[in-house]
């Protein structure tokens, strides 16, 4: 059931008269321009205009010429097979949802996210800011090969004066034209690019008509100058009609000189040039903003688009081979009007279908460019982007994009830019396929589109197509597009993106991790690879921030789950409380900057929450299987939210983007004496709970002692050398033995060993203790010890001490209980656990009669400290009438030690095998 505050909802679906509306439409937000193109204006017409560009009217002969009929269809069918594939995955993300302003840039960036949606945005608005670029150099091109000073043949007028200065100048003019007409709106667009369509049709009707109509003709070409500076002889090109022989002669390649700039061509480079004439299919995409039905138009546009521009191709490649030596292909790429039945029909297609291609690539760059400073992705660098007409024309996007186009032009030479523009396409379109691939991959309910001609094989072959065809063409230009796109995903991600997206990457580690977790199968554990699955119980994180952080230096990449209860009954509130809080907790895992899940729970009791998150938090194989708390004492609750620098920062409030400050979402420490939400039953019940469901305990006690650096991600380098020290036996039971073997002894050791691989921890000595009881000869218990850590791979220092002369007169050698379980006097027991602890602290050199001495150690005092004790944590009696002696016990045998980890452990955890 959809909840009140549904997306849908923020969409109004009726107006007051029943019209529908659309949240990108007219009156939305940020004053988007009103949608008004219809499927063949704003889609069919400019992508076919940019998918004809300058190529169709003067590199037809260029690409036959060079490579041949075969090689040139092949090259045909290799570019539409490609940008086939990607017309696939635009028709699926596009009628998958409202498609808004930015066209490719939109998709890209809100399927991918900001980080790579940002860098391919960019790239692709760099591919449409050359192609302007190309387009007028092309037209530049034509005109100057009729009206320039140096134009070949009688019938040149040779008015316009040539050079790299004046070139610079046509092409200055000739986009101040187009950016004119882009800055006046799309709608005057739209009817300039009608016109254009119109003409350009015309045109083309007038050439294939001519190919059948105009008979055999000698068509002169431009001289090239001789060796020493003189011409050579003038020489012709023949238009032969319809030939048999002619089109044997073009079947093969015959790769030559491009007469245009001298170099040598090859297929990649013709490639590149015929590629780059094809690379408006998203011309159309781009004007996502201003279509009335972006999710129809989009996919049946610019499939009718490709259909047609596909179709006048493959006719033209034939035409020309049938009819056009190689000599006139190789030398005049401009022979359409010379066999032309009217020639000046062919200029006004040349410089109408330039002209269109160049505005389609302008406005289309200036749509992505608006886009990308509407998310705000590079700050204040496209602030001016953002400025709109009334009308909702983006024109200071507009004017930043020809002032890009100006500063191309001073590349010069139209082949030199081809390779560039097309690698640069062949990047948005291998992200456009990525992103659909994403989806597919991702599984995601609401992933639907209505088109479904495509599928994870299309959009993965049309991935490695165009990643393949980026290397053909230019290596170079390869390489350094992908590390643009990186190092463009690595700035966007230190800046930081919006959130609100739906990045694919969360589905698909949703995806991922499901499947995993199915196949991490509970049955085939092993010990060799036990790692710590840890489940922390925290009442109040202002006061156990230094556990949190312990805790997660303990886990040893294993499972980390953060778990509350919050007491009440929900048949008595209105909600649910507990749904709220995980915002704060998420927060506070994120400042503390610990690896840990949050899982809350709401429960009548404390002990009865500790329940539930013990069955039921995790999933699969990775389950906790350690509960830790905090020692349960007198000691005054601390806030450590006052002394942290991650939470007393005073910009807390600020950072979460206007949240509250993560100190106000959870109340101040309990006050010492107030009523505590756990009584002490109830918490040594909790362990009993634990222990029953074969779950490992720890219990940690004075963790705020830990100084600074043990806590933090460094090196933990101290002035100070430390200890870490074990007793894995139990100090309660008054007789020594072979405690230290036992399946607790052994868990403490691995915990202890655990903690030793953090670098925080890197530099303190592991020792552990040996406990001999009065009547064992010293050094064989250690000899068996040491050969026991050596198998288990461990290195400390083994120290053996004598106890066992507290025991108590009388009891049977047998007994194998301790003290809190046998029937023995609370008078006794509480003795023999303040012998222990007085054992403990002798062994840290605290002493047994000062106060705590804490990690820095007493005054004076010389040589290392012991910064952390592990201590053999006995099982609660059976009996909870026992209960608070245990704790009493307990409190007794830790108190004054420092920071402490009281560790019972059931389960096996280590071995001697490889």
């Amino acid at each position: 059931m959809a909840s009140e505050s549904s997306p849908l909802l923020a969409y109004r679906l009726l107006g007051e008269e029943g019209a529908a509306f659309s949240a990108g439409g007219p009156g939305g937000p940020g004053g988007a321009p009103a949608r008004k193109l219809s499927t063949f204006l704003g889609v069919v017409v400019p992508t076919v205009l940019s998918m004809f560009s300058i190529v169709v009217f003067l590199r037809i002969g260029f690409v036959v010429g060079h490579a041949g009929l075969l090689q040139a269809l092949a090259m045909l069918l290799v570019a539409y097979f490609i940008l086939a594939l990607t017309v696939l995955s635009v028709c699926a993300i596009a009628t998958n949802g409202a498609v808004r302003g930015g066209g490719a840039y939109f998709m890209i960036s809100r399927t991918l996210g900001p980080e790579v949606g940002g860098s391919i945005g960019l790239m692709f608005y760099l591919a449409n800011v050359c192609g302007c670029a190309v387009s007028l150099l092309g037209l530049v091109e034509s005109v100057l090969d009729v009206f320039g000073a140096d134009a070949a043949g009688s019938s040149g007028l040779k008015v316009l004066p040539q050079g790299y200065g004046w070139n610079l100048l046509y092409g200055s003019l000739l986009l101040g034209l187009v950016g004119g007409v882009c800055t006046l709106g799309a709608g005057l667009y739209a009817r300039a690019s009608f016109l254009t369509f119109l003409l350009v049709s015309g045109s083309l009707a007038s050439v294939l008509v001519s190919f059948v109509a105009v008979g055999p003709r000698d068509i002169p070409l431009t001289p090239r100058p001789g060796s020493n500076g003189s011409s050579l002889p003038a020489r012709f090109g023949h238009f032969t009609g319809f030939n048999s022989s002619t089109l044997k002669d073009n079947l093969g390649a015959g790769y030559a000189q491009d007469y245009t700039t001298g170099a040598m061509m090859t297929f990649a480079s013709v490639f590149a040039v015929l590629f780059n004439g094809c690379t408006g299919i998203m011309a159309g995409a781009n004007m996502s903003g201003e279509l009335k039905d972006p999710s129809r138009a989009i996919p049946l546009g610019t499939i009718v688009a490709v259909a047609y521009t596909f179709f006048i191709y493959v006719l033209l490649f034939f035409l020309s081979s049938f009819t056009c030596d190689r000599t006139l292909l190789q030398e005049d790429y401009g022979f359409f009007r010379a066999i032309s039945l009217w020639p000046p029909l062919v200029l006004i297609g040349i410089y109408a279908t330039a002209l269109s291609a160049s505005m389609s690539s302008l406005i289309g760059a200036s749509r992505i460019l608006h886009a990308l400073a509407q998310d705000d992705l590079f700050g204040v660098i496209l602030a001016p982007a953002k400025v709109v007409s009334g009308g909702g024309n983006p024109w200071g996007a507009v004017l930043y994009s020809w002032g890009l186009v100006q500063l191309v032009l001073l590349a010069g030479k139209l082949n030199t830019l081809a390779a560039v523009v097309t690698v640069f396409y062949l990047v948005a379109y291998a992200a456009v396929d990525l992103s659909c691939l994403s989806l597919e991959w991702a599984s995601a309910p609401n992933f639907r589109p209505t088109f479904s001609l495509f599928s994870w094989h299309t959009c993965l072959l049309g991935v490695a197509s165009c990643l393949l065809m980026m290397f053909l063409i230019s290596p170079g230009a390869a390489g350094g597009s992908l590390l643009l796109m990186g190092l463009l995903s690595a700035l966007l991600t230190a800046r930081g993106g919006p959130s609100s997206w739906g990045y694919v990457s969360q589905a698909l580690l949703f995806h991922q991790v499901r499947k995993y977790l199915l196949r991490l199968d509970v049955r085939k554990e092993h010990v060799k690879f036990w790692r710590p699955q840890l489940l922390l119980l925290v009442g109040n994180p202002r006061g156990a921030l230094p556990l949190l952080r312990l805790a997660n230096q303990l886990k040893k990449g294993g499972l980390y789950v953060l778990g509350h209860v919050t007491l009440g009954d929900l048949d008595s509130l209105p909600s649910d409380p507990v749904q709220p809080q995980y915002g704060a907790w998420l927060s506070l895992v994120d400042r503390a900057q610990v690896k840990a899940f949050v899982d809350l729970t709401l429960s009548s009791s404390v002990r009865q929450g500790a329940q539930h998150l013990l069955r039921i938090s995790g999933l699969g194989g990775m389950k906790p299987n350690t509960l830790v708390l905090g020692f349960y004492d007198d000691s005054p609750p601390q806030d450590h939210f006052l002394t942290d620098p991650a939470f007393s920062e005073p910009a807390d409030s600020t950072r979460e983007g206007g949240s509250p400050a993560l100190s106000t979402l959870f109340p101040p420490p309990r006050a010492p004496g107030s009523p505590r939400a756990l009584s002490p039953q109830d918490y040594v019940a909790t362990l009993a709970d634990a222990l029953k469901m074969n779950k490992n305990v720890v219990l940690a006690r004075a963790c705020g002692d830990l100084p600074p650096e043990r806590l933090s991600r460094g090196s933990g380098s101290s002035t100070q050398p430390h200890h870490v020290d074990v007793w894995p036996l139990n100090l309660l039971r008054p007789r020594g033995g072979p405690g230290y073997v036992d399946v607790c002894g052994l868990f403490l050791l691995q915990m202890a060993t655990i903690l030793g691989m953090v670098p925080a921890w890197h530099s303190a000595r592991l020792r552990i203790f040996l406990c001999l009881g009065p009547q064992e000869a010293p050094g064989a218990a250690e000899g068996r010890l040491r050969a026991l850590l050596s198998q288990l791979r461990i290195r400390a220092e083994v120290q053996e001490v004598v106890w066992g002369e507290g025991a108590v007169a009388g009891e049977p050698e047998e007994e194998e209980g301790d003290f809190v379980n046998s029937g023995q006097g609370e008078a006794e027991a509480e003795a023999l656990a303040s012998s222990a602890n007085a054992l403990v602290r002798a062994q840290q050199g605290r002493g047994t009669g000062g106060g705590p001495g804490g990690p820095e150690g007493r005054d004076g005092e010389q040589g290392p400290i012991t910064a952390l004790t592990f201590l053999y944590l006995p099982r609660p009696p059976a009996d909870p009438a026992r209960y608070p002696r245990y704790l009493a016990l307990l409190e007794t045998l830790s108190r004054d030690l420092g920071p402490t980890l009281l560790v019972h452990g059931v389960t096996p955890v280590t071995c001697t095998d490889l």
